[in-house]
């Protein structure tokens, strides 16, 4: 049985984990998953606009904001897809500076390095199709990471998080950004019948896929609480963290730092 009371799964075994509300094996996750990127990728950020109203610019700038970036840095931008974070990154960390744009998604990531380059964008990008439990970086590499919008979608969310933690340099932070649990009831409401009637249905008019943006809607609900992700991250060996609600607590920043 999967226990979904609190929006947090617990397994039956080791050997599973969810995809939406289902329970399946753990070994078809990344590939269940894989498809449905393949299958929004070109319509991701016309989507962003549509189901956000524009508001995830904004959650997306608090989070540049938050991330104590300067010139010269080493920047990972995990789970990147189309670049939105990866372009204000390049701009800062200039041209002393490195930016990786990572992502285990294929399709997102030809979206992101074309919409990039389109803008202009080449000399301190790089783009690495990685899986975000084995990262391919050395130890103690990058001044900041960021995984916006993708750590739910993570097979093994604590194996991430102590990868991250690992290829970090002292100092340096992390920043989850993430769909999370409003504080306020009213407003719960009001997102659950947006995100179960109104999501899907907006994915089925705009992107011709009804069920990618079903799952999406799931994958939130099935998303670790704030609490419960902030010890997470502590579990990781992060210090100092914190989290700030965005928009009622639809979307949390979790701020964490490796010393």
């Amino acid at each position: 049985m999967t226990d979904t009371t609190q929006g947090v799964t617990q397994d039956a075994d080791q050997n599973t984990t969810h995809f939406g509300f289902q329970t399946i094996a753990k070994e078809d996750k990344v590939s269940m998953v894989a498809n449905v990127f393949h299958n929004v990728a070109a319509k991701y950020d016309i989507m962003n606009d549509v189901m956000s109203m524009g508001i995830h610019r904004i959650w997306k700038r608090f989070t540049i904001d938050c991330s104590g970036v300067r010139p010269g840095h080493r920047v990972l931008d995990l789970a990147g897809g189309t670049g939105d974070l990866t372009a204000k990154f390049s701009r800062i960390v200039g041209d002393k500076g490195q930016v990786i744009l990572a992502d285990i998604n294929n399709s997102m990531l030809n979206v992101g390095r074309d919409k990039l380059r389109d803008i202009g964008i080449v000399g301190n990008v790089n783009y690495v199709q990685a899986n975000a439990e084995e990262l391919p970086f050395p130890d103690d590499y990058f001044d900041c990471i960021t995984i916006g919008f993708g750590l739910r979608n993570v097979t093994d969310k604590d194996k991430a998080l102590r990868s991250m933690y690992r290829v970090l340099k002292p100092g340096g932070r992390l920043l989850v950004l993430e769909f999370s649990k409003p504080i306020v009831e009213p407003l719960s409401k009001v997102y659950d019948a947006y995100s179960f009637h109104l999501l899907p249905k907006m994915g089925e008019l705009i992107a011709n896929d009804a069920e990618s943006y079903r799952y999406l809607a799931e994958s939130i609900r099935m998303h670790p609480d704030q609490e419960t992700l902030k010890g997470m991250m502590e579990g990781a060996g992060f210090e100092q963290t914190k989290y700030f609600n965005l928009t009622g607590g639809i979307v949390a920043l979790h701020r964490g730092y490796k010393f």
